[in-house]
């Protein structure tokens, strides 16, 4: 599910949500000229385990071009950031920026790290290679407009023979005194000396053909910040999430997806090892993802989250199983049911109670079921 959200008032920056509203939140933040379409091939999959949150700099997209002025800085931008973070009522989130997305990043864990639960860094810097650059292009930009700019965009972003036109149109379309802005916010970007203070797990990204921030400045970041991990996606230029997603995806759900080590150590508590390991043996090509979206959705979201104790959630599991006829599901949830801590006579007690609600013929074929597994687990303790 994705929302759009209109800003009528003007405060705050355009933003696009997808994925379950219950999942921890990720936030996307944009390069220079570009919109939330950077993330379009990587957003989609992200939100199957995250509640993904793409937003639009000042000018860019749908936001307001309003919300930053001359001289403004990263830290204008965070706080732009951090403003709609509060507005969706996200007090603590993961996020990924390309760029000068990623510059606030850096600066979000450098300077709200009780904001930021885990971060990551893409084909970004610690600074841009000075003021002078972006002084300038600040000027051009402001006296001439972006058409002419625009027109190299594809030389800086992407490799030869690459394109994405709808960025290429975004670039073109932004609002010059906004893109000056960021311009702005660029020239005066240092944070190299702040590094080592950021505590939040972080992955850096770099494009191996990136000619504006390229591996050495990632190198840079993963060198200073403690534990940190570098990630290097050959052919890849300056917009790796538009030009190579599947390695960009693969590098961020590795980072961000906990839940799929936490899920697969409670699916191995609740299921047992044997099943698990028959489970992994069985798994091919064809099912990898599968096995994958289990791990991470099911165990590591649902069952790990603490609203319900397991034996609550595996009372529910079995009337749902028993509702709709699963039985061979149900003989596996029965022996997860006893590790749970039911005893015989609570999972009888439930079974009985899906009698009333799920009817007598249903209940009938899970008691026989459920005598079958416990006297099997009788026999192999005994």
């Amino acid at each position: 599910m994705s929302t759009r959200q209109p800003f009528s008032d003007g405060k705050l920056l355009h933003h696009r949500a997808e994925g379950p509203v219950t999942a921890p939140p990720l936030l996307l933040g944009p390069s220079l000229g570009t919109s939330t379409a950077l993330w379009d091939k990587v957003a989609p999959e992200l939100s199957v385990t995250h509640r993904v949150v793409r937003w639009d700099l000042p000018g860019h997209g749908h936001s307001p071009a309003g919300l930053i002025g001359p001289g403004a800085t990263v830290a204008d931008l965070a706080a732009l950031v951090l403003a709609l973070a509060d507005s969706l009522g996200l007090d603590r989130f993961s996020y990924a920026g390309v760029s000068l997305g990623g510059a606030v990043g850096l600066h979000l864990a450098v300077h709200h790290p009780e904001r930021v639960e885990r971060l990551a860094v893409i084909c970004s810097s610690a600074h841009f290679n000075g003021s002078k650059p972006w002084q300038e292009r600040a000027s051009l930009v402001r006296a001439e407009g972006l058409a002419g700019l625009a027109e190299g965009a594809n030389a800086r972003w992407f490799t030869p023979g690459f394109t994405v036109p709808e960025l290429v149109e975004d670039h073109r379309t932004a609002d010059p005194d906004a893109y000056a802005a960021c311009c702005d916010a660029l020239a005066a970007f240092d944070i190299r000396e702040r590094l080592p203070e950021i505590g939040a797990p972080t992955l850096l990204v770099a494009g191996r053909e990136d000619p504006a921030t390229p591996p050495a400045h990632l190198r840079e970041i993963a060198d200073a910040v403690p534990g940190a991990a570098l990630v290097e996606i050959p052919g890849a230029s300056h917009l790796a999430p538009a030009q190579c997603p599947e390695a960009v995806l693969t590098a961020l759900r590795a980072h961000f997806d906990g839940g799929a080590k936490r899920g697969m150590e409670v699916r191995r508590q609740v299921l047992g090892d044997t099943h698990v390991d028959r489970a992994q043996a069985r798994q091919s090509e064809f099912t990898a993802r599968f096995q994958d979206f289990i791990s991470r959705y099911a165990w590591g979201e649902i069952w790990t989250d603490p609203t319900l104790a397991r034996r609550e959630r595996s009372m529910i599991t079995l009337t749902a199983l028993v509702a709709h006829g699963h039985y061979d599901e149900l003989a596996m949830h029965i022996r997860a049911a006893g590790r749970n801590g039911l005893t015989p006579e609570e999972i009888g007690a439930v079974l009985l109670q899906t009698a009333v609600y799920c009817g007598v013929p249903a209940a009938n074929s899970a008691f026989a079921v459920a005598q079958r597994v416990l006297a099997e687990e009788d026999e192999a303790a005994g």
